[in-house]
């Protein structure tokens, strides 16, 4: 079955049907499903080969994941691929297994170099050697989720994000916050810990708050995390009844909001709360980041974000810079306060 077939029943012309196969921004996005749905019931398969050797691309783009069991990179990597298909490209996914995997496979061999036209990078920083292995490709690149040195990136601004939630806690009237953030042992970009922890201090500062050292603890940017750091942060003042931290002055036992830089650590802690005897909100206001869904039903308050539509415009950037439309600057994603159960004034 070739184009010719999908030409006769369409009614349109060999050229239109090739061009609609490809995704191509010159044909309408109607007809671009018309073809398709047809080539569907045709059984029509493309020679991803032929048009390799015609094109010079191979109609597949890369994405390199540091884990892909993360619901950030699984939101982010659903939205490439969804905007890929629809372009109808491939993805050929690298997945560098977290701190402990092989990166040479990705970055110093030669498949990333023959099989695609383009690279799409979830949350990573590049070391020297690898910046040098993928410049070597030409292909476009561009990074969702954090910045890197000389590429594009698609990702909210983790300092507005950190004043949001910040402002948040202070307009109800919290002074005793603590943070919750670390490193991401999994492999995550690490600029976005240091710009959501460097957020959160210059918020507190601006809302006149004292940023405690003892109440900056690392949750691993996971819901383990978030229970053992939560564990470690409500325990200190175990003993002293539920509201002890209540309160201003760094005289408090404990803090009375949290502010987690990511709702699985929120989770964690909501998890740690229960166990430590404290309500939430009225012993305790914990706020997160991300708009993950499982905060959506237990009421999490956060400052979501749509990885889903990052990987959509990440992937439409690379394929423009494919298509040879150049790169267009990016405006930082969009991220919203959604106030729900866990905050509330301080008792």
């Amino acid at each position: 079955m070739g184009i010719q077939e999908i030409a006769t029943v369409t009614g349109l012309s060999k050229s239109t049907v090739s061009r609609a196969l490809r995704g191509l921004p010159s044909v309408a996005g109607p007809t671009i499903d018309q073809v398709r749905r047809v080539a569907d019931e045709l059984g029509y398969v493309p020679s991803s080969a032929a048009a390799g050797l015609a094109t010079g691309r191979q109609r597949a783009v890369g994405v390199v994941v540091p884990v892909i069991d993360r619901w950030f990179y699984v939101k982010a990597l659903g939205g490439v691929d969804a905007e890929l298909r629809r372009a109808g490209h491939d993805l050929v996914l690298y997945n560098l297994g977290g701190a402990g995997g092989d990166r040479d496979r990705a970055f110093r061999r030669s498949m990333l170099r023959h099989r695609v036209d383009a690279l799409v990078l979830l949350s990573l920083v590049l070391d020297e050697t690898e910046r040098t292995e993928l410049e070597l490709t030409r292909h476009p690149m561009i990074v969702i989720g954090g910045p890197a040195p000389g590429l594009r990136n698609v990702g909210v601004d983790d300092a507005v994000v950190s004043h949001l939630a910040v402002q948040h806690l202070a307009s109800l009237g919290h002074r005793s916050i603590a943070y919750m953030g670390g490193q991401d042992e999994d492999g995550m970009n690490v600029a976005v810990p240091y710009l959501r922890h460097d957020g959160f201090v210059d918020a507190m500062t601006a809302a006149g708050c004292d940023v405690r050292p003892e109440w900056m603890v690392d949750g691993r940017f996971s819901f383990a995390g978030g229970a053992d750091a939560g564990a470690a942060l409500l325990g200190a003042g175990a003993g002293s009844g539920a509201g002890a931290g209540s309160g201003s002055g760094s005289g408090s036992a404990r803090p009375t909001a949290v502010f987690c830089a990511s709702d699985e650590m929120a989770l964690g802690l909501l998890f740690a709360a229960q166990r430590a005897g404290l309500r939430v909100p009225e012993d305790l206001s914990v706020i997160g980041v991300d708009g993950h869904e499982y905060g959506a039903t237990v009421g999490l308050t956060t400052v979501a974000q749509d990885p889903e539509a990052q990987g959509r415009t990440a992937a439409r950037a690379v394929l423009a810079e494919v298509e040879g439309h150049g790169s267009e600057p990016l405006r930082p994603a969009t991220a919203e306060l959604v106030v729900r159960g866990t905050t509330a004034p301080p008792r």
